[in-house]
């Protein structure tokens, strides 16, 4: 028995929808290959863009980093000099200092003592000396103790030599009184 074909028509809307379907697959593979690869060019791109932030970003890190070593060299360098600017405000401080020191060491002392040698340590001043007694020593130790210059002295050796002549060895400290008492 033969085959009729009475809808021939219906083949054809297969047939077409087939096309269709197969014409609307390879657009979509198309779209979606050239969406893909739109995509992966536009992700470069921004990816690119990200990374030429990041380099101008390092390089004005560096140059900020370089300006910062250079701040603190300065800062350095400041300290020392402010260092050096107060020692030499010491200095010039203490000068007028020292020269009283002496000067009272020489209004403190009785008349029948002399000083053989003075050495300063630090604010420690060392006598060493020849008296004709030990009152002289004695009133040598109230002067100093009196003086504004000096802090409280301490005898610490007195020998006889010869002719009645006493060695003495005194320590004190001295001291910058107030400036109202100067």
């Amino acid at each position: 028995m033969a085959k009729i074909n009475l809808r021939p028509w219906r083949e054809e809307r297969s047939e077409q929808r087939r096309k269709q379907f197969l014409t609307n697959v390879v657009v979509s593979i198309i779209l979606g290959g050239v969406l893909v690869f739109a995509m992966g060019y536009y992700f470069d791109y921004m990816k690119g863009r990200q990374d030429d932030r990041n380099g101008f970003l390092r390089t004005e890190i560096a140059k900020l980093d370089e300006q910062i070593r250079e701040i603190n060299k300065l800062k350095e360098q400041k300290a020392r000099l402010l260092e050096r600017l107060n020692a030499i405000e010491e200095l010039q401080g203490t000068r007028p200092v020292i020269v009283r020191t002496f000067d009272e060491l020489v209004r403190v002392m009785p008349d029948d003592l002399y000083y053989s040698s003075v050495t300063k340590k630090g604010e420690k001043i060392s006598i060493t000396g020849n008296a004709d007694n030990n009152l002289e020593v004695s009133n040598l130790m109230r002067n100093m103790d009196a003086s504004v210059w000096f802090g409280e002295p301490n005898l610490s050796k007195v020998t006889r030599q010869g002719n009645n002549v006493k060695n003495f060895v005194l320590a004190v400290d001295a001291s910058k009184p107030k400036p109202e008492a100067e």
